[in-house]
């Protein structure tokens, strides 16, 4: 059996079913792992006696013959997600010391499921990032370096920065993430590992801290296409406390991965070819058609013409959403509170304490956007826009099944490097915007190494809740670029 690290969700799964490993060894090797890299700054939280504890009563089902399909399986949480007696902070200093009374519905399905939980993972703060350095708990490394041998820190991707870094480094079997606007798909792709947005409703936003209410989704993040289908099979799920969730059964997704592609069509946007595109990129975008041609796929041209718009579209959108949604921290009924002369006082202090510079800048973007005068020149517009950018999915899936793209401009870069520019910042979500507004599944996998020797992922984009194509044809995928490289930091 391979280190107990190393091994895959659904090898985990495999090993604990034929009594080959116990949760408790499985989870105490993973703990370990965590103390070792601290470095990375993965965590926020770290909870090794519940992981601990947990791992002992799934010991005791499987021994029984009673465990789900998680197990005595260890995983780490976005610290989006509320868990019941665990902080849960979103990465910020106005939710610091916030303990949840309740849980997310997500977590509770995993924890229904048998996962284990290993502790509560960093990221941008209120998952409002591209690079996970934005959170109050400070910068996220990537366990990955350039192979030109220089010592320049990495980003891991944002804002679900601590869950690839961790799942990438083999710290955590699995992790959960979020997504906004690229925010498990972009992270996935900068550290190697698989990672996959569901349709918009199909994980219920309930106990997930908002950012923009419309396009906020829960989903996987996995070192492989078959753990992620696995892990999205226990995310999901209709709740009645969700009026986003949509009511409708969950495939077994892990059956959907037969490895057989033929017939299926699958489009190239013409439009997604941006000025300036390193021929790395289009290289591996190339080599992504060919192996689907290869295994019986056709590959047809397909155009989005509103995809020019969707960046922009994204920025007003999602900062008046977050405008709203965050108005709740006000130092009153939780969190920070700064002392203040008035209640006016008490409101800024605490707020201009407890937001960080890119949380504050978005807010302030949204309340802009959605202020009296330009409501209508902004806000409207962007939602009209939105409307037509779902259109022209609609319209290419009339010729193909899913959509093949590239999931970031680039490979990672290094901490810093575009830390004073927001709109070079805002374009490594260029790729995985569209669908979110969209509302589409998406999943990016590794296709290989650019010249740097840092990992490159393709992403797959599908039909509303047809999540099943996207992971078989992901599958096939993953099989043609046999991505087995490993972070210099854990090889």
């Amino acid at each position: 059996m391979s280190k107990p690290t190393h091994l895959t969700l659904a090898g985990a799964r495999d090993a604990l079913q034929k009594r080959e490993i116990s949760s408790v060894e499985l989870t105490t090797a993973h703990i370990q792992a965590m103390e070792s890299l601290r470095e990375l700054n993965a965590f926020i939280t770290e909870t090794p006696d519940k992981a601990l504890e947990m791992a002992k009563a799934s010991d005791a089902r499987l021994a029984r013959g009673e465990g789900g399909p998680l197990e005595g399986l260890p995983i780490a949480i976005k610290d989006l997600f509320c868990t019941e007696g665990v902080r849960t902070t979103a990465a910020s200093r106005i939710l610091g010391n916030f303990v949840p009374p309740y849980e997310s519905t997500v977590t509770s399905h995993l924890w229904r499921d048998g996962a284990v939980m290993l502790g509560k993972l960093n990221m941008d703060e209120f998952a409002m990032g591209s690079a996970n350095i934005t959170s109050a708990f400070g910068n996220v490394e990537n366990p990955w370096r350039r192979q030109d041998g220089g010592n320049a820190k990495l980003v891991p991707g944002g804002s679900s920065g601590g869950s690839a870094a961790s799942v990438a480094a083999r710290v955590a079997l699995a992790a959960t993430g979020t997504d906004t606007g690229g925010s498990i798909r972009q992270p996935a792709a900068f550290t190697g590992i698989v990672g996959i947005k569901p349709t918009y409703g199909r994980c219920s936003r309930w106990g997930v801290v908002a950012f923009a209410s419309s396009l906020d989704q829960a989903g996987p993040m996995t070192r492989t296409v078959r753990d992620a289908a696995i892990m999205l099979r226990s995310m999901a799920g209709f709740d009645p406390k969700d009026s986003t969730s949509v009511d409708m059964a969950v495939p077994d997704f892990e059956a959907a991965l037969t490895g057989d592609v033929r017939g299926l069509k699958v489009g190239i946007p013409k439009e997604y070819r941006v000025d300036g595109m390193p021929a790395e990129i289009e290289r591996v975008w190339q080599q992504g058609a060919e192996w689907l041609r290869t295994a019986g796929a056709e590959i047809v041209e397909v155009s989005l013409p509103h995809t020019k718009y969707a960046l922009p579209t994204y920025y007003i959108v999602a900062p008046a959403e977050a405008s709203s949604n965050l108005a709740r921290y006000d130092g009153v009924r939780y969190g920070l509170r700064e002392t203040g002369g008035s209640l006016n006082e008490l409101y800024e202090n605490t707020r201009a304490a407890g937001f960080g510079r890119e949380v504050k800048r978005r807010i302030m973007i949204g309340t802009y956007v959605l202020s009296a005068g330009y409501y209508d020149a902004y806000y409207t517009k962007a939602q009209k826009l939105r409307t037509l950018i779902a259109r022209d999915f609609t319209e290419a899936y009339k010729r193909c099944d899913v959509i093949l793209t590239p999931t970031a401009p680039s490979t990672a870069f290094a901490i810093g490097e575009k830390q004073d520019d927001p709109i070079a910042m805002y374009l490594n979500d260029v790729f995985t915007v569209p669908a979110s507004l969209a509302g589409l599944p998406g999943i990016s996998v590794p296709a290989g190494l650019g010249d740097d020797g840092l990992p490159l992922g393709l992403q797959l984009l599908g039909r509303p809740f047809d999540e099943e194509t996207v992971l078989r044809v992901a599958g096939v995928m993953e099989q043609a670029a046999g991505f087995t490289a490993l972070p210099q930091t854990i090889s």
